[in-house]
């Protein structure tokens, strides 16, 4: 398969042809973005122009409307130009700009600026509403073998390494959207997409190589557009993974810097790579009152691994171009939100200006960042809305729930005592009071970091739909890891990331198992996954499950009693969320729970729709959960 230029390239092409005696005297020429938007909240736009011995030319915008041309930056690279232009009065066109060494013309290059969509700015992100579906592109669908390897891609596909590239791509995923569409699911957050050439282990796509072009062992930007557009006819949106902390050691930068400070430790790395300052992973530095600096930059600056370099934040255009990067995509695509990857490790002050211009831009997007660590107050530091004591502030709406995901597993999995079980679970949702808004928080079942859950549930089918269903009717925004819904399952002890990120069944031609065809499933596979649509399709029609108050009981006796609440003036809705650790028939006194109960009588099984009285007490006859609908 030969590489498909993008249409800037065509336009680009064209524009080179018109200059055709300078042609060779700028090589390898490319712009980013590579086009913009007029109407945008924020005028101001960077470009970053790349080509050989560009750096000392001038430049000059030819005739345009609304648009100034206000600065040129000359890098420290004889390769790069910034460009500055002010789009507060532009009108969509295509702009024309002159290249010039010393008044003499070498040669011009378009550049467009588009309309808007009509309701952009407007977009709703993810919320309370959804539930969000990960997945790992390269082990999800391989709708497409003719892409699984390229000829500008270092590393070929090979399905029987763990942790190679198996070939998952976007048509994959868009041919799966009826699946996931009648699993319950409306939004997906997909793993990173973008071009990560690297020599061995780039299928993860955490070491970005090109930051404006997707993969093409995935596909291509139209078609991840493409994706987005038809996703949203199955009431689905897409969630862009995004990495502002670190980079693919094989970026172009990395032989050709656009600035002297591009990236952190840039200088030691240029005289001896051997000299690289890895991250010490110790997040508190940036917000504990009694750190000291060299601790923080430690953490900040330190580089992931040798194939991750860590980008500076602080360079100023770095900064911009990250900041530009975000909303390009989201605009481009019409993503409806982004997870941010190892959000904390990004220089503080750039992620408020970060995370600002992105709401700014889109009032009602949603962002979600991740803070890997078992500690709520940690977390909550970043959440907007929080009151800070050092005065740190944060546009971020939502973060992930790693305290609470940390104590389900573990909660779920101890015996039941005074002090260990169901109670660290009730006692952990007491540390909400830390969080500025503890409900804009996701919740989730597993990652692609963490072991399957089945797993570690110890393959007890009770235990793991407990899990399932506290994580769907929690007061939080529910996540769920693609192939949990039938049981995919991991080693337990350590990180197994290339097992943990495993094939779905069915992906593949001539998988024995398939999920898309129900065809050769276990038995407790297929239980899992009918319980798994029935929860999440419930969860799209129960206001209580999205948006009604939270309360809950004491454990006792190895039961936990969870409520939730929709009160409207038209609608007045109860869930009781019953789960129960005992493997021998218990009688459950209802009496206790007349507070959430009221004056309702009934109460239906959604899973069995078998119909309860409320006013007598229950029998719990096996291990497990029942949520009971009520009504009078």
């Amino acid at each position: 398969m030969t590489y498909q230029p993008n249409k800037f390239t065509y336009s680009l092409l064209a524009t080179l042809m018109f200059s055709a005696p300078s042609f060779a005297e700028i090589t390898n020429f490319s712009v980013e973005p590579e086009s913009w938007w007029a109407d945008m909240e924020n005028s101001s736009l960077q470009i970053l122009v790349y080509g050989e011995s560009i750096s000392q030319m001038q430049v000059k915008l030819d005739q345009s409307q609304g648009v100034k041309l206000k600065q040129t930056h000359q890098s420290t690279s004889p390769n790069h130009l910034f460009i500055d232009l002010d789009l507060k009065n532009a009108q969509p066109q295509t702009l024309q700009f002159g290249l010039y060494d010393n008044d003499t013309f070498i040669q011009s290059f378009d550049y467009s600026i588009q309309a808007r969509e009509v309701g952009s700015r407007d977009r709703q992100g993810f919320s309370n509403k959804d539930v969000i579906y990960l997945i790992t592109p390269d082990r999800f669908v391989n709708g497409n073998p003719d892409n699984d390897n390229h000829p500008r891609m270092l590393e070929s596909v090979n399905r029987s390494d763990k942790d190679g590239r198996h070939g998952g791509d976007i048509m994959g995923i868009r041919k799966s959207l009826p699946y996931l569409q009648d699993l319950g699911v409306t939004q997906l957050w997909i793993n990173p997409l973008l071009e990560n050439n690297q020599a061995q282990y780039s299928y993860h796509g955490y070491s970005t190589t090109d930051f404006y072009n997707i993969d093409p062992r995935f596909g291509s930007n139209e078609e991840y557009k493409s994706l987005v557009e038809e996703a949203q006819q199955f009431g689905i949106g897409i969630i862009k993974d995004v990495i502002v902390n670190h980079m693919g050691s094989g970026h172009r930068w990395m032989a050709d810097f656009p600035t002297s400070t591009w990236i952190n430790g840039q200088k030691q790395w240029q005289q001896n790579p051997q000299d690289i300052i890895y991250t010490s992973h110790r997040r508190t530095t940036v917000q504990g009152p009694y750190a000291i600096a060299d601790d923080r930059s430690e953490f900040e600056n330190g580089w992931f691994t040798d194939t991750m370099p860590d980008m500076n934040q602080t360079d100023p255009f770095m900064a911009t171009y990250l900041i530009q990067n975000s909303i390009w995509w989201v605009e481009y695509a019409g993503l409806s939100g982004i997870r941010e990857d190892t959000y904390s490790y990004a220089d503080k002050a750039f992620l408020t200006r970060w995370s600002k211009a992105i709401m700014n831009e889109y009032p009602n997007f949603n962002i979600v960042g991740e803070e890997w660590t078992d500690n709520p107050i940690t977390v909550s530091y970043w959440q907007a809305g929080k009151q800070n004591a050092d005065g740190y502030v944060s546009h971020t709406p939502s973060m992930m729930d790693f305290p609470l995901y940390e104590v389900l597993i573990s909660s779920l999995t101890e015996n039941e005592d005074w002090g260990s079980g169901f109670i660290n679970l009730y006692e952990m949702l007491a540390n909400d009071v830390v969080y500025a808004k503890p409900t804009d928080l996701v919740l989730f079942e597993g990652n692609h970091d963490t072991n399957r859950l089945f797993s570690l549930m110890n393959d007890d089918i009770a235990l793991y739909k407990m899990a399932m269903t506290y994580v769907m009717t929690s007061n939080r925004i529910p996540q769920m890891f693609y192939g949990s819904e039938v049981l995919m399952t991991s080693p337990t002890k350590d990180r197994n990331d290339g097992l943990v990120r495993g094939d779905f069944p069915g992906g593949w031609a001539n998988d024995e198992v398939n999920v898309f065809k129900q065809q050769n499933l276990s038995e407790r596979q297929a239980d899992a996954l009918a319980f798994n649509k029935t929860l999440l399709n419930f969860r799209k029609i129960s206001l209580a499950l999205q948006q009604g108050a939270l309360s809950h009981y004491v454990p006792k006796d190895g039961v936990y009693i969870q409520a939730r609440r929709y009160k409207a003036a038209n609608r007045d809705e109860t869930v009781l969320i019953i789960y129960n650790k005992n493997d021998q028939p218990q009688q459950l006194d209802l009496s206790r729970f007349k507070d959430v109960i009221g004056d309702n009588k009934n109460g239906e099984n959604i899973f069995s729709q078998h119909s309860y009285s409320l006013d007598k007490s229950l029998t719990l006859k096996e291990k497990g959960v029942i949520i009971l609908t009520l009504s009078k």
